[in-house]
């Protein structure tokens, strides 16, 4: 037989097929009625396991797991269409319609807004593109951002949450799990790290480097080629040009040009970065769930049961729902050996069916489930 005969075969097979899957998703749509007039929860898992056992054990040596697979993805579509047909929005999914209605129809202009560092972080920065005149509070640590918010000492915070170069703030994604909060927006920074010293002073002058941790991991490549240097993490990069500033002269700092002018720092060294194209995603957090207009990007925090396949059920929904992932983030569940706290940013509109149907959904499959909330991103 040549190639074409094999693909006119499956192609007739392929027609069989599908008349039998729009015969399965119809008769589980009589069932999905059935289950709400009956008041039966959507998802049996005791019948799932039964029709997977009874698969496995009939399929023919080696294709017991492809049909194991394929069945998951056909279950994960039955009760999708089920809870559609359903149309039950929960207390979740009533929130957040609520929040849409209510929310301000511009983001303000205007707000007490807790940043992490001093004067000319990056932080600061970042706040100053989200906010045109904001009366920022700042804060020692990353935790004092979080909890200016719960104590309702600020109406926002700005944080960093990841690098394009050195990656997740992993700091900050611990105190996710930690905190109570909502997402309101998100600004992309370009970032550009430069070597700060006192007016005069050279670079055989320098015994010393500060900055933080992020940013000395985004100029390994430029530190790497200084030798009798000691490179020494702080607090940020603010607080690097403050110490560069009020030294010697044979200290120096990682810093922003912004730093450079507001502490009377020379730019020995611009762009130290090892990438050009170097950016900084931050967010913008508040203590009640705000949904602006024109928002088209959702984050999500969830535990799942340590069991085989939890995630992949998860990843079906989004795909089942044409919901696009654009970030999936795991980080390890304190006193819980081998066990994580997933993060997940989607792409997609507030406003689509699929997404106030996966708000309906998530927290039946999930052990924990937090909708952070949905939000813009400022480029």
């Amino acid at each position: 037989m040549e190639l074409q005969d094999f693909r006119r075969e499956l192609d007739g097979i392929d027609s069989q097929l599908l008349q039998l899957f729009y015969r399965r998703m119809e008769i589980t749509a009589q069932i999905g009625e059935y289950k709400k007039e009956n008041n039966l929860p959507v998802c049996d898992p005791a019948r799932e396991r039964e029709v997977l056992l009874r698969i496995a054990d009939e399929s023919p040596e080696g294709l017991g797991d492809y049909a194991v697979t394929l069945y998951s993805l056909i279950f994960e579509l039955s009760r999708a269409r089920q809870n559609r047909l359903r149309d039950e929005k929960t207390a979740l999914a009533a929130q957040i319609m609520n929040a849409i209605a209510n929310t301000p129809s511009i983001f303000p202009e205007s707000a007490t807004v807790a940043c992490q560092g001093v004067e000319g972080a990056y932080s600061q920065l970042a706040c100053s593109k989200l906010f045109r005149l904001p009366d920022i509070r700042y804060c020692a640590s990353f935790e004092g951002v979080f909890s200016a918010i719960d104590q309702g000492l600020c109406r926002y915070g700005v944080i960093p949450v990841e690098n394009s170069t050195a990656g997740s703030v992993n700091a900050v994604y611990d105190l996710m799990m930690k905190h109570k909060f909502r997402i309101v927006r998100s600004v992309r920074l370009q970032i550009e790290h430069n070597l700060l010293v006192k007016p005069g002073s050279r670079l055989s002058d320098i015994r010393e480097i500060y900055s933080h941790q992020q940013a000395i991991t985004q100029c390994a490549r430029f530190l790497h080629g200084l030798s009798d240097v000691k490179i020494i993490p702080c607090e940020n990069t603010a607080v690097a040009a403050k110490l560069a500033a009020a030294s010697d002269g044979s200290v120096a700092a990682i810093s922003s040009r912004a730093c450079s002018r507001l502490y009377g720092l020379d730019c020995l060294i611009p762009s130290v970065q090892d990438r050009a194209n170097n950016s900084t995603r931050f967010i913008c957090i508040a203590k009640d769930l705000e949904i602006y207009p024109g928002a088209d990007r959702t984050s999500l925090m969830m535990i799942l049961p340590h069991t085989p396949g939890s995630l992949y059920k998860v990843l079906a929904r989004f795909n089942v729902l044409g919901l696009n992932l654009n970030k999936l983030e795991s980080r390890p569940l304190p006193n819980r050996n081998f066990e994580f706290m997933f993060y997940f940013d989607l792409d997609t509109p507030v406003y689509s069916p699929g997404f106030l149907q996966l708000m309906s959904e998530m927290e039946s499959i999930c052990e924990e489930f937090h909708y952070l909330g949905s939000y813009s991103e400022i480029i």
